[in-house]
């Protein structure tokens, strides 16, 4: 029977791992550490968004939707040393470009319309040359956009967002383009699920717009897709799930509705207020968190495909429809809170943000529970079955405070908002890198087990971290792994090697 070690993560959560597994970091021969190697700047904000890397032309391109909406072209033959060689206007092909990637000398762009409402496209171009090869009609608001690993397809999120006024609701859809067959493509909507919203919802699945159909509400963000191809997994994000997509059949086969978050119990606690003068981490049995995740990533480990999400949390504000309210604007059920009124306090639960789509649990008019955004961690879900394998629970918030990085004025909402992650491979060990937008910050995890990760280090990156980008040494222009950050709300573009 092997034996099992209790990591102290920080004093106040505690971290299970077998002991034949546990990654001795100062003394392992393959410990290292990424430092930054170059950057460059590309305007402000909204100018480095997402970022796709070409191992052929040694070309990377970057989304800049900060004045004119175009990708940008950098020359990364010296990571040390970018050099902007080129662009591509959005203007002849709609609106925002919303997210880049590569294979085979080929790059896929995903393009909303200019009413973000009308259908989207994504185009196809030669890195070389950086000539159009296709344009393909998706659904509306294509968010993200991937290759599949043999190249063999190109999927986008279309993430459906409605008009401000909410009159205008466009079905979520996930489109799939068979690149050899001529990019035709087939677009799938999620109703073939609407009959089984209510059962879904009782697992924790969203459906809460106004006049929502399932149809209508689900939101697809991201996508990865297992290495031999053949399935695709999607964040749904606002609906707090995630779904299945069998590429073979081209049909969208599971949902799984992603539960909540209980911040009853110690190693969940997190900072519930913004203006409690400190960092103070507590714990409130009547508070949960919808985990909601951003980018998804794959690791496949002995036949078991191994879901990685960062869990960011996302709220619907528009003009017909706002969906969140502060703890001191709710009326509290007086038996699930009986002292409500101190609770309401700004340093205490009155300043967090909670959604007003649930937590009236017996329809009275008053709320019995409270729901936040987010997740504020890193999950691992079985990807055939959606079962949560492991959570990270207060782990991201407690090593950015020590990293010095934590931003306590985001305490009310959704922490160190976890939101990109890519996995890579160095040597023989795989890790997760995390991008955390509100602290500025990339964590590592090593999960050569997937099921125990083990923090390694924290980098600093540039504002807003939306990017995150890993080129192993093979593919790498120094010969070395390398780690590309792009950042939204400062234009920068980090580059991180060993």
């Amino acid at each position: 029977m092997k034996k099992y070690l209790l990591l102290s993560v920080l004093g106040l959560s505690l971290v299970a791992c077998q002991k034949d597994e546990v990654l001795n970091f100062q003394n392992d021969p393959q410990a290292f550490e990424f430092k930054e190697v170059g950057s460059i700047t590309l305007g402000g904000l909204g100018a480095s968004e997402i970022s796709a890397f070409d191992p052929i032309t040694k070309k990377l391109f970057v989304v800049n939707n900060s004045d004119i909406n175009r990708i940008d072209v950098l020359d990364l033959k010296e990571p040390s040393k970018p050099v902007v060689i080129g662009k591509i206007l959005m203007e002849p092909y709609g609106g925002y470009v919303n997210s880049l990637s590569v294979s085979n000398g080929k790059l896929a762009a995903a393009i909303e319309a200019k009413i973000k409402q009308n259908v989207g496209k994504c185009v196809i171009f030669n890195t070389s040359d950086l000539s159009e090869i296709k344009q393909v009609t998706v659904g509306a608001l294509p968010d993200m956009v991937t290759f599949s690993p043999d190249g063999a397809f190109i999927m986008t999120a279309n993430e459906g967002e409605p008009s401000d006024d909410y009159t205008n609701d466009p079905e979520g859809s996930v489109s799939v383009i068979n690149v050899a067959a001529g990019y035709t493509v087939k677009t799938l909507n999620f109703a073939g699920f609407e009959s089984y919203a209510s059962i879904l919802k009782k697992k924790g699945f969203r459906v809460f717009g106004p006049k929502a159909t399932l149809v209508k509400d689900v939101e697809p963000e991201y996508i990865t897709i297992s290495g031999d191809s053949k399935t695709a997994w999607v964040t749904l994000q606002e609906n707090n799930a995630i779904a299945k997509i069998d590429l073979n059949l081209q049909v969208i086969t599971d949902i799984f509705p992603l539960g909540f978050k209980d911040y009853g119990f110690a190693n969940n606690a997190f900072d519930l207020s913004d203006k409690d003068s400190k960092i103070g981490f507590s714990v409130n049995p009547k508070v949960k968190g919808m985990y909601m995740p951003d980018a998804i990533a794959v690791f496949e480990k002995d036949g078991i495909p191994y879901l990685f999400t960062a869990n960011e949390g996302d709220s619907r504000e528009y003009a017909g429809f706002v969906e969140m309210k502060r703890v001191k604007d709710l009326v509290l059920d007086f038996n699930n809170f009986p002292n409500g009124a101190s609770l309401k306090a700004d340093a205490i639960l009155g300043r967090l943000n909670v959604t007003t789509t649930l937590g009236d649990t017996d329809g009275d008019g008053d709320f019995d529970e409270l729901y936040s955004l987010g997740g504020r961690s890193m999950t691992v879900w079985n990807g055939m079955t959606g079962a949560q394998i492991y959570d990270t629970q207060n782990e991201v918030d407690q090593r950015s405070i020590a990293a010095g990085l934590y931003d306590d004025a985001r305490s009310d909402d959704k922490g160190s908002e976890p939101e990109g992650i890519t996995i890579g491979q160095i040597g023989n060990r795989t890790y997760a890198f995390l991008g955390c937008e509100r602290t500025d910050a990339l964590q590592i995890y090593d999960i050569t087990n997937p099921r125990f990760p083990s923090f390694i280090m924290t980098l600093k990156t540039g504002d807003a971290p939306e990017g995150v980008l890993f080129v192993s040494a093979d593919k790498s222009p120094n010969g070395k792994p390398l780690l590309i950050v792009s950042s939204e709300n400062d234009g920068q573009v980090k580059f991180y090697s060993l």
